[in-house]
């Protein structure tokens, strides 16, 4: 299993970025997906879920700013990060697997929000 992000860089306070996440060598379409994210000094935070159905689930703090989808045909994952904060910088990563914390994550990609 492959989980290769991308979308990451530097952003101003309120920008918005798009991450992306291509996933090889498992059954994508039945998968469920996760977004976390992992602040210096910090641990692992979960930031959203999606499931085979399209079914979604967000942290508290993420609700109504970040969005993730799916498209099954391309066997990627993304997250739309909007009104971004300085607190949300952090390398974000996807996994993929049945429950949290998920068995596959990929090498992350940082995002760095900063005026």
């Amino acid at each position: 299993v492959q989980l290769v992000e991308s979308g990451g860089g530097l952003v101003q306070p309120g920008g918005s970025l798009r991450l992306s996440c291509a996933v090889s060598g498992f059954t994508f379409n039945t998968s469920r997906m996760y977004w976390a994210r992992q602040a210096p000094g910090k641990s692992l935070e979960w930031v959203s879920t999606i499931y085979s159905d399209s079914s979604t689930e967000y942290a508290d703090s993420m609700k109504g700013r970040f969005t993730i989808s799916r498209d099954n045909a391309k066997n990627t994952v993304y997250l739309q990060m909007n009104n971004l904060r300085p607190e949300d910088t952090a390398v974000y990563s996807c996994g993929m697997g049945s429950r949290w914390p998920p068995r596959w994550f990929g090498q992350g990609t940082q995002v760095t929000v900063s005026s």
